[in-house]
């Protein structure tokens, strides 16, 4: 089972807050995704969503939790993260591992 985690920007933050704290995001999301973490895809919306501007997609609760706990986005403030339990059917060859492929 994967878990997806949606991130919903508080009430308040500006566009500005924003891309000053993106940098320390962009670099944490990628040192984490070096360490074999079981971070498989993440990303903000295109379509505008009062209830999540992005994702993030994990292969562990225990992963997606211990992302969360260190991301710059939620350690300063500015989002919310919400993580829900997923159970994909993945239809690409190499997307998946093992057993759950063509559920």
């Amino acid at each position: 089972m994967n878990v997806v985690v949606l991130y919903r920007l508080r009430d308040g933050v500006d566009r500005v807050r924003i891309l000053e704290v993106f940098p320390r995001h962009q670099a944490y999301y990628r040192a984490f995704h070096e360490t074999d973490s079981g971070l498989i895809a993440l990303g903000p919306f295109a379509t505008p969503d009062p209830a999540a501007g992005s994702m993030g997609v994990f292969s562990s609760r225990e992963d997606a939790e211990r992302f969360i706990a260190a991301d710059p986005f939620v350690t300063e403030g500015l989002a919310d993260p919400r993580i829900l339990d997923w159970n994909a059917v993945w239809l690409e060859p190499g997307l998946v591992d093992g057993a759950e492929k063509g559920e």
